[in-house]
């Protein structure tokens, strides 16, 4: 008779309790779950032994490996003096430090920090703070929102109002604020033998012309810089953000950078919107920000918007709250990552890994079955031609067979590792996806 595994009877239990995220349970029927017991490095190891190289970061958060010592030596010290403490009313150390060093980083030009816990929670603050600045401002008809299409911008009711990827929002149509979207910079969408700058300079034109029509009811512009993630790696010249900084500030809107995904070195810069030379209104932070290490999300935003909450009148305040904000715990965390960039001079070292992995995906690049292969900083993607609907469920099936995590979107393979991935496992990375590629 076969006895059940450890493993086998974690299995059972995760389906019976958990309802896990972004996904159709009904598939783990033929597509089993992968029960991880550890990780190290940019490798994480199931409950039988095997690994799996870790090369979207495990939803683009994991920053400096999988039980980094430097960062668990960090939240054990932390452990021993403050775990939490409401910051209503009181603060503490490490949020004070994190909040500081943040707004340095902006050479000063976003002092001010409002934590959350999720990238979503980010957004719906800075939404939320923007249609409030106007409205202590004496313009309540400033209340709508502009964004990319094909955005991404996260799945509470909020934040899903300025997404647009109809597989994550059409459910739930009837819940959302009305948005308006204007045409993405995508390089990919550029006419023959148009630049990638010149389809950018044309896609702002196009919404300079939108926000001349409906600049006295729009109270921001939401961007994901420089790479939109979840339609598909979109990619994209930094002149739109320099052309779109000047045209929000010529008719009176924000300008808010979802820098969730592209923060923290992923594009080749600590932030992504440093490549146009321009500050947004607000900044919104979270993923790689503790190492993905603990949730931890945050809006950095000017002075000039913190004053205008800044009164007697406890409604012109900015009253949203979240139980966990500026926990301890995740703070020393994320102090812990700066910690990293700054005594490993981690931007430059991207600089030339991200070549060397570039070089080294070259044959990737020239397959017969590859389209549109594409590199901002830390972030690689590419477009399989294929016409089976099943393609990303398989691909990433496939992965796991040859000891790698991939998790397409659609025909989109993208690789997003660790900042720590070494050589051998950049040349494992390349060799054993091109072993799928190769595969019918």
């Amino acid at each position: 008779m076969q006895t059940s595994t450890h493993s086998d009877l974690l299995l059972k239990r995760s389906l019976a309790a958990v309802w896990h995220p972004c996904t159709q349970m009904k598939q783990h029927e033929w597509l089993p779950l992968v029960p991880v017991a550890r990780g190290e490095g940019c490798w994480l190891y199931d409950c039988d032994g095997r690994r799996y190289l870790d090369a979207i970061s495990s939803w683009w958060v994991n920053l400096f490996g999988h039980c980094n010592p430097r960062i668990n030596a960090a939240l054990r010290a932390q452990l021993e003096s403050l775990e939490h403490v409401l910051l209503a009313g009181f603060s503490h150390e490490p949020v004070v430090e994190l909040s500081e060093r943040l707004a340095r980083a902006t050479g000063g030009a976003l002092g001010h920090c409002f934590y959350a816990s999720d990238g979503a929670s980010a957004v719906e603050i800075a939404l939320k703070m923007s249609f409030h600045y106007w409205r202590n401002c004496g313009r309540p008809a400033k209340t709508r929102f502009v964004s990319l299409a094909g955005s991404y911008h996260g799945e509470t009711l909020g934040a899903l109002a300025v997404t647009d990827v109809r597989l994550f929002k059409d459910t739930y149509a009837p819940l959302l604020m009305t948005s308006s979207q204007v045409a993405s910079p995508d390089w990919r969408l550029a006419e023959q033998g148009e630049s990638a700058l010149d389809y950018a300079a044309r896609c702002a034109q196009a919404l300079g012309r939108h926000l001349e029509q409906h600049q006295g009811e729009t109270a921001a512009l939401i961007v994901e810089p420089l790479v939109q993630g979840a339609t598909g790696m979109a990619m994209y010249d930094a002149e739109y953000l320099r052309r779109a900084r000047a045209i929000c500030d010529h008719y009176a809107v924000h300008l808010i950078v979802d820098e969730i995904m592209t923060g923290c070195g992923r594009t080749g810069t600590f932030f992504a919107h440093e490549q146009a030379g321009i500050t947004p209104d607000f900044l919104c932070l979270s993923k790689g920000i503790t190492g993905g290490y603990l949730p931890l999300s945050v809006v950095m935003t000017r002075d000039a918007v913190y004053q205008a909450f800044y009164d007697e009148a406890v409604t012109r305040g900015f009253l949203h709250s979240h139980s966990y904000t500026g926990n301890a715990l995740a703070c020393r965390a994320a102090l812990a990552t700066l910690d990293i960039f700054e005594q490993d001079r981690v931007i430059e070292a991207n600089r030339a890994k991200s070549a060397r992995l570039t070089a080294a995906a070259r044959p990737i690049a020239q397959h017969p079955r590859v389209k549109q292969f594409r590199n901002t900083g830390m972030i690689w993607a590419f477009e399989v031609e294929t016409a089976d609907p099943e393609f990303a469920r398989k691909f990433f099936a496939q992965a796991l067979e040859r000891e790698l995590l991939l998790r397409p979107l659609g025909n989109t393979v993208y690789f997003m590792p660790p900042y720590v991935i070494d050589e051998d496992e950049i040349e494992l990375l390349v060799s054993r996806t091109l072993a799928i590629l190769d595969t019918d």
